[in-house]
């Protein structure tokens, strides 16, 4: 990494492996391992440039760091070009530059790292969410940001003395109240709109503590639920605890990472479970007998929860009562 590249004469046949750095104007793209960096804008017609680039070489994979929606529209356009695309966690990429010792960050310095991540890693390529998928996912966490936005308003209303100032957070609260009503509606109307996500809705609110709300987030922000397994779907939630052990020493066991708008809306999901799911409202009063701290407990009862939806998912099938 510190020294020159020994490049490859480019051919028809030359292996090659894309890193694609985007921002909302333009794309920078590293090819490895022939050494060619370019930059093309983010538009329709900029990525029917990288297309035709990309054309003179067998290409392997391409790696593109999420960036919140910049980089959607090169994902579905390149994928529907037939070309392989992993889109990976920006964290990722940056730890393997700690790892090269490489301290400088720039747009091309990020391309070139992506390249060598998905020739290093061989991250699995996967197909962007659909239209009707992206459309729920903007809604669900617009909704999420303008409750945010009410209970702040609420608590600022409380504090407040001025009357105009009153007057003023009431009008405001009362404009977020009907914003979250209609986006509440318009995420209803895309969800029962379509077959297959109104069934995982159904299954979803199946489950008792987790309702319309929850259900919307978990089928906007977590598409693979229903084709994970119990730990990969913990571990994508972020409540999987994660062993800290060295030598004889055993470490605490914390969770970390994970999809933090799937996590907030399953925390207070297994705060209605643990007193109205009979499984689960038996399975948290263990663990506080037990000794164990609430949000200790709760977090278990999250991690109970989102493997109980994906098994659901996977079996295609509504949430039934177990009895003795």
């Amino acid at each position: 990494m510190q020294g020159k590249e020994k490049v490859p004469a480019p051919s028809a046949e030359t292996a090659v492996y894309a890193g694609v750095d985007a921002c909302k104007a333009w794309l920078d793209v590293y090819l490895y391992p022939i050494a060619q960096s370019f930059r093309v804008a983010n538009s329709p017609e900029g990525l029917r440039t990288l297309r035709r680039r990309l054309a003179a070489y067998r290409v392997e994979l391409i790696v593109i760091e999420a960036t919140g929606k910049y980089h959607r529209l090169a994902h579905r356009h390149l994928h529907q070009n037939g070309l392989p695309v992993a889109v990976i966690n920006p964290y990722r990429s940056r730890k393997l530059a700690d790892a090269l010792g490489l301290l400088a960050k720039t747009d091309r310095i990020d391309a070139r790292l992506l390249a060598l991540f998905g020739e290093s890693l061989r991250p699995a390529a996967k197909p962007p969410a659909t239209q009707l998928l992206a459309a729920v996912q903007e809604l669900v966490l617009a909704r999420a940001a303008a409750a945010a936005d009410q209970t702040a308003l609420a608590n600022r209303l409380q504090a407040a003395e001025s009357r105009f100032l009153k007057t003023e957070l009431r009008r405001s609260l009362k404009r977020t109240k009907a914003y979250l009503a209609r986006l509440e509606a318009e995420i209803a109307r895309l969800i029962g709109s379509d077959v297959a996500l109104m069934r995982r809705f159904e299954i979803l609110c199946s489950i008792p503590g987790i309702g319309p709300q929850v259900a919307a987030i978990l089928i906007g922000c977590m598409q693979e639920l229903g084709e994970l397994n119990a730990k990969q779907s913990a571990m994508l939630v972020g409540v999987a605890p994660v062993n800290c052990d060295s030598g004889s020493q055993r470490g605490q066991r914390h969770i970390r990472g994970g999809r933090a708008p799937v996590r907030r809306a399953l925390y207070m999901a297994a705060s209605v479970a643990a007193r109205f799911n009979p499984d689960l409202k038996a399975f948290y009063d263990r663990l506080r007998q037990a000794g164990k701290p609430p949000k200790l407990a709760l977090t278990a009862l999250m991690r109970k929860l989102v493997i109980l939806a994906n098994t659901l998912l996977a079996e295609n099938r509504p949430w039934e009562p177990r009895h003795a």
